[in-house]
């Protein structure tokens, strides 16, 4: 009885799972659920058991596919919006442990674990539990926001309502600015308004714009002015809404070609243009914890923008639902 015991102690655990799952983007708008072996931590890493990840505009290039990408891409990639819990530590972490919830910077997050540089992880306080945490864009959100310089009482003109637009409309909002939404769906324009916005400008005519701005700041047009996105006519629609020596802050993803830019203006009226990405790691930690922050004192409500979810193995919707945008939608998440 006590031989069977002892060999019963130390027989291996062959309960323990040694398989992750991820997404792999095979081809262009072809994604399939792939097993892949558990990764495990190094040196000053921690490995997250994903609870989901975010699924960014960012994504759209790889997704379509363009001429400089190679596929299949690697497993999990391009995910970067994970969270969860952390249930293996690497040597010599300490500030981390197994249990804890995070949110981190990790580049494979379309997938059940990934791994994360310790000082790339931020801790999530008990206040949001069991609620969904895409730390990178609302710290990006932060970021952009502290870019801007907003001051209370400046007009504020916030160009595209999508998911970083609303978010930043709220914390414009709580800076005390009188915001101006400007975008293209009805939808975005009415979730900009819950968001706190004060005037809301269809983006459908350019000097129609242009003119009802005019008409809302008294001939001055705005102190600061964001466009968010990422297209060429908007961005030269921003610069003309931007007063004398304001400031144009740059938050779309400009990431399909050339610009041609209305440059005569910008020295006309001595604007400044800030491209407010950042690509310090520890800027976006740094943002992340403002987030934190943010979410926790009310100046910026992310949940009710995340209006659609998808396991991992419905990837490919998610991807659908990002590029064609159908009434509602505003930020989709993998859950896992």
């Amino acid at each position: 009885m006590r031989t069977s015991e002892a060999v019963q102690e130390k027989a291996p655990d062959t309960s323990k799972n040694t398989m992750a799952k991820a997404a792999v983007l095979e081809a262009p708008q072809k994604v399939s659920l792939v097993e892949i072996e558990l990764p495990e931590p190094k040196k000053g890493e921690v490995r997250i058991k994903l609870e989901g990840s975010g699924v960014c505009a960012s994504n759209i290039p790889v997704w379509e596919g363009r001429e400089w990408f190679d596929y299949p891409v690697t497993p999990g990639e391009p995910g970067h919006e994970g969270w969860g819990i952390i249930d293996a530590v690497g040597e010599g972490v300490t500030e981390l442990k197994e249990g804890d919830r995070v949110t981190a910077l990790t580049y494979k997050a379309y997938a059940t674990h990934d791994i994360a540089k310790e000082d790339s992880v931020v801790k999530l306080p008990d206040a949001l539990q069991g609620k969904p945490f895409p730390g990178e864009p609302l710290g990006c959100a932060m970021n952009i926001f502290n870019r801007s310089d907003i001051q209370k009482g400046q007009k504020v003109a916030i160009v595209g309502s999508g998911f970083l637009g609303t978010l930043l409309v709220q914390l414009a909002k709580s800076a005390g600015a009188e915001v101006i939404a400007v975008s293209r769906r009805e939808f975005s324009l009415d979730t900009a308004k819950k968001a706190g916005a004060d005037h809301l400008i269809q983006m459908d005519d350019h000097y129609k714009i242009i003119e009802k701005v005019k008409e809302l700041t008294g001939g001055n047009f705005c102190e600061r002015v964001i466009e968010c996105t990422g297209k060429e006519w908007p961005l030269n629609l921003s610069i003309e809404l931007t007063g004398t020596r304001g400031k144009l802050i740059v938050a779309g993803f400009h990431q399909d070609g050339m610009r041609s830019l209305n440059v005569q203006m910008l020295n006309w009226r001595g604007i400044d243009m800030i491209s407010a990405h950042e690509r310090d790691p520890q800027k976006y930690i740094n943002g992340i914890k403002a987030a934190v922050k943010a979410v926790e004192e009310g100046k910026m409500d992310p949940f009710p923008l995340f209006t659609h979810s998808f396991p991992l193995e419905e990837m490919d919707k998610a991807y659908k639902h990002l590029t064609e945008r159908p009434e509602g939608f505003v930020k989709a998440l993998i859950i896992n």
